[in-house]
């Protein structure tokens, strides 16, 4: 049974830009983890077709919308997280992950959903301060108009399967 994952890509030049940083502090796991916003944490599916059919109905329905990251942040001390922050797009990001964690993929967070970045995951203290501090500064902005469906592959890591464009009309926030 595979292990899938549903995120926001983040474009260009900054996904590489980002995961090349994490790579160079320490994070190895960052060569198999493209840069992105979770939606859905990693879940085992059963039944792929039915997955795609759901997200095929959540892109239809969901507007595309901007978002800005800006800055760093921590899940310290509850987890050994240090992130970029989601500043602009919070509530469609929230939106879209509600909508994906129904039906097939209905499932409980172990933490209340948060919109973000990670940069650093996993590293003594030392480390996760100095991504807090060397990040601080990081922003960029992007339209998310289409988000993707992940598959985890023990050998290379997490890749996409598939992409879903958005395509519902765009709400006033």
């Amino acid at each position: 049974m595979p292990t899938i994952g549903v995120a926001i890509a983040i474009p260009e030049p900054w996904a590489s830009q980002l995961q090349d940083y994490r790579t160079a502090i320490g994070d190895t796991t960052a060569t198999k983890i493209p840069t992105h916003i979770t939606l859905i944490p990693p879940v085992e599916c059963d039944d792929l077709d039915v997955v795609e059919q759901h997200l095929s109905g959540v892109a239809d329905s969901s507007p595309a919308f901007a978002v800005h990251l800006r800055g760093t942040g921590t899940f310290r001390p509850v987890s050994p997280v240090v992130f970029v922050g989601v500043v602009e797009g919070i509530s469609g990001c929230e939106r879209l992950a509600d909508a994906v964690r129904n039906g097939p993929l209905a499932t409980e967070l172990a933490f209340p959903y948060h919109p973000h970045v990670t940069i650093a995951h996993h590293l003594d203290d030392l480390t996760l301060d100095r991504a807090f501090t060397e990040l601080a500064g990081f922003e960029c902005r992007f339209q998310a108009d289409e988000f993707h469906l992940y598959v985890h592959d023990d050998e290379i890591g997490w890749q996409v399967d598939r992409s879903f464009a958005l395509a519902g009309e765009d709400m006033v926030t």
